[in-house]
């Protein structure tokens, strides 16, 4: 009975450590004051101060730049580094981004899930001049503020996406256009079309098409996209490469099932 309440505490404090670890990540170029961390994770201020401490004795965390910043430290890349030869969905990955790539001419992405957020974890360019770059790899966005985190979220059950679209509210407005609604209502859309749309909905002159990658038991846990100037994903040249990219992510699922 008296090891309960440590116990609690404990949980707590690895929990508000993640939190805040992922704060830092998704704005990792610029990195993270302390007040922005503590607004962003909800926590108090000494809160949030003592855990970032913390991660940074570790080197989970580093600060730098004249407003003391946060940034990732380099244990996160160690750590990094000892996962990638366990988690090689890069390495499987990268023969299908370059025949995307080749074949549309356009900016191939590839996504993963992490819990509430959309994490880019590899970029391919086409050959085509204009290139739209929307994401660095690395970079953490709240699901549904890309068109791969909108193909993620409507490949869920529809408790599970309203409960991750209730968590970012709070975030959603600082991705260009979206709101709630446009993001249900993008959501829809994707369920229609059997593939995730933004067709200038979040950026203006901005397409985008995203399909998600399934695990045997049906759960999304990746999603691939092309990205270009609308003009380029127009007509039917839309329907194929949403058809290229329905047809790669198959392929993969089945690869990653052991079929």
């Amino acid at each position: 009975m008296e090891t309960r309440p440590t116990t609690v505490a404990g949980t707590q404090s690895i929990d508000r450590a993640v939190q805040l670890l992922k704060h830092v990540a998704a704005h990792n170029s610029a990195g993270l004051t302390l007040a922005q961390a503590a607004r962003d994770s909800g926590l108090k201020t000494p809160t949030a101060h003592r855990i970032l401490a913390s991660l940074c004795e570790h080197g989970l965390l580093m600060q730098q730049g004249a407003h003391k910043q946060y940034f990732l430290g380099p244990l996160v890349y160690e750590l990094g580094l000892a996962a990638d030869s366990r988690f090689d969905l890069r390495r499987l990955c990268h023969p299908v981004l370059v025949r995307l790539a080749r074949a549309t001419g356009d900016t191939v992405f590839l996504t993963t899930r992490s819990d509430r957020d959309s994490v880019v974890i590899e970029r391919m360019e086409g050959s085509y001049p204009i290139k739209v770059l929307t994401q660095m790899v690395g970079e953490r966005r709240p699901l549904g503020s890309t068109v791969a985190g909108v193909a993620l979220l409507a490949a869920l059950p529809d408790d599970e996406a309203d409960d991750l679209i209730a968590r970012n509210r709070p975030r959603l407005g600082r991705y260009g256009k979206l709101s709630e609604k446009l993001l249900r209502d993008m959501i829809a859309r994707a369920r229609r079309l059997g593939y995730a749309l933004n067709d200038g909905d979040l950026i203006e002159g901005v397409t985008g098409i995203g399909v998600a990658i399934q695990t045997r038991l049906g759960t999304p846990y990746a999603a691939l996209s092309v990205v270009a100037v609308s003009r380029r994903l127009a007509g039917a040249r839309r329907d194929e490469i949403a058809a290229l990219l329905k047809a790669e992510a198959r392929r993969l699922s089945d690869t990653l099932a052991g079929r």
